[in-house]
């Protein structure tokens, strides 16, 4: 799938001033109760693990290349009293290798922009859904780097690796999908969630 471009991940308290509520954005986006979720390229947790407080007891799949990250997440879990959070150590190249096929809903969360195969990896998603599973997914607005500040410094990727809601919504139908609906998520992303075809 090639190697993953700006993989820079911003920590915890950062997160938390962009991303005030993740569950709460999680559950606008169409992850419910019960569900079986799998979060592709989950760092250190910051959406998985609201994502398996809101399924509990279904199984919440955090899919990392970066065992640090992973690790991370797991000790987070442990001390949130979380147990229904399953670390997988895998490049998304081969997530169905790894994770059973009846996931409800697959999330990807600011990664698909640095992801070299996107349709590919949209395949590999659409491999693990259920036949009426949703993919989320999550990106950076399409504007120039220096306009999405957090504490008056310059965040997200840099620009030219960003992608329009059309450019995802092109290479993610290529990949089997079909675009459910699309919502901004101020203040500096959109979210679009895709159903199989």
């Amino acid at each position: 799938m090639g190697e993953f471009q700006n993989t820079g991940q911003p920590d915890w308290d950062w997160w938390g001033r962009l991303w005030v509520a993740p569950g709460e954005t999680l559950r606008s986006l169409g992850v419910s109760d019960g569900d079986t979720v799998v979060e592709v390229g989950s760092g250190n947790g910051y959406f998985a693990l609201p994502a398996a407080r809101i399924a509990e007891p279904a199984p919440v799949y955090a899919v990392e290349l970066d065992r640090e990250l992973l690790e991370e997440a797991a000790k987070l879990a442990d001390m949130k009293r979380i147990e229904n959070l399953v670390t997988v150590h895998a490049d998304a190249s081969s997530l169905s290798e790894h994770i059973p096929g009846d996931a409800d809903v697959a999330v990807v969360a600011n990664v698909l922009h640095g992801v070299g195969d996107k349709v590919g990896l949209a395949r590999e998603v659409n491999d693990v859904l259920t036949s009426d599973g949703r993919l989320v997914v999550v990106n950076w607005r399409d504007v120039p780097m220096e306009e999405t500040t957090v504490g008056d410094e310059r965040r997200g990727p840099p620009t030219e690796l960003r992608m329009s809601p059309t450019e995802t919504e092109n290479v993610v139908t290529e990949g089997g999908f079909e675009v459910l609906r699309s919502v901004e998520l101020p203040p500096y992303h959109y979210g679009t969630v895709f159903v199989p075809e």
